[in-house]
């Protein structure tokens, strides 16, 4: 399933923080990303037209099965991305940068064998 990068980010920062926090709202999303509220509500609005999030009448918002599944792929991606870079010496901090960039363009036969091949050596 193919999305903008930009619904990625957002999927991926909604899974990230429900996973630290265990609930997530709008102002957690701004708050995680840096966009302006109004961003991040018209993203929020498009990605629950989209059948990607659900929000409840408390502003609480959820992954749905598509949503979830983009944002455990990109979130595996970046952390998979950050392993090998900093095996390969590459400080962490560029790593993490350089991780949020590849993850969304990388191939996914390219990603699955630096996968494989991450296991392999790590």
């Amino acid at each position: 399933m193919k999305i903008q990068e930009s619904a990625e980010n957002y999927l991926e920062a909604i899974l990230m923080i429900r996973k630290e926090k265990g609930q997530v709202r709008s102002i957690d999303v701004v708050n995680e990303l840096g966009f302006s509220k109004p961003s991040v509500s018209v993203a929020m609005k498009q990605l629950e037209e989209n059948g990607y999030i659900e929000r409840d009448s408390a502003g609480y918002i959820s992954l749905l099965p598509p949503g979830k599944q983009i944002a455990e792929s990109i979130f595996d991606r970046h952390n998979t991305l950050i392993k090998i870079l900093t095996h390969l010496g590459v400080s962490e901090k560029t790593a993490r940068t350089d991780a949020c960039k590849i993850e969304h363009h990388i191939s996914d036969e390219t990603f699955d064998v630096l996968k494989k091949h991450c296991r392999q050596i790590l």
